[in-house]
């Protein structure tokens, strides 16, 4: 958790206690080119708009708390930190008006996993950090926490894809988060 982030979005009049309304919201620069994630992300909350520091994701790990097995479903206690990733993931395809492939959504969340705070080309794994970055400043989450829902977000990528160019993940997961 992140004080200082949550003190930064409470004032920005963000419902801190309902990360699952929430989502990292494109920016663009010269309304044509998408601006990566930094320091700073744009967070939505409905109509609201508002721009929070949010730290590295190896700066955000809380204890050591174990999850428990994702193999049929993941716990309602998680879905909070699932919608707020996938609400990102289908803002960003909505606003950039490309809908990554199922191949490109598992390797960037592969990629998440192996390198949390790592770089990438494609502008969209830097919204999925910020998602991620987002949600461990408003909850407690441990290392093996995040491995696990990433992991499981990367094989439901994997599981959806049924040929080079499918874009399944989005339209049977991502499509009804947001309306995208």
């Amino acid at each position: 958790m992140d004080a200082n982030a949550v003190a930064e979005l409470q004032k920005a009049g963000v419902k801190v206690d309902q990360p699952d309304r929430l989502y990292v919201a494109v920016e663009w620069q010269d309304g044509k080119h998408v601006v990566p994630v930094g320091e700073r992300a744009q967070v939505r909350d409905g109509e609201l708009l508002a721009h929070v520091g949010l730290q590295p994701i190896s700066k955000l790990w809380t204890g050591n708390k174990q999850p428990p097995s994702f193999a049929k479903a993941p716990p309602a206690e998680y879905e909070p930190f699932f919608m707020l990733i996938e609400a990102t993931a289908a803002g960003y395809c909505r606003a950039t008006r490309n809908t990554e492939t199922d191949q490109e959504f598992e390797r960037l969340y592969r990629h998440l996993l192996r390198r949390p705070d790592g770089t990438d080309r494609n502008p969209l794994f830097s919204y999925l950090q910020g998602a991620v970055r987002l949600y461990m400043s408003l909850r407690e989450v441990s290392q093996a926490e995040f491995e696990a829902v990433v992991e499981r977000l990367h094989q439901s990528a994997r599981h959806f894809s049924t040929h080079t160019g499918s874009i399944n993940y989005f339209q049977e997961v991502l499509r009804g988060v947001l309306g995208a």
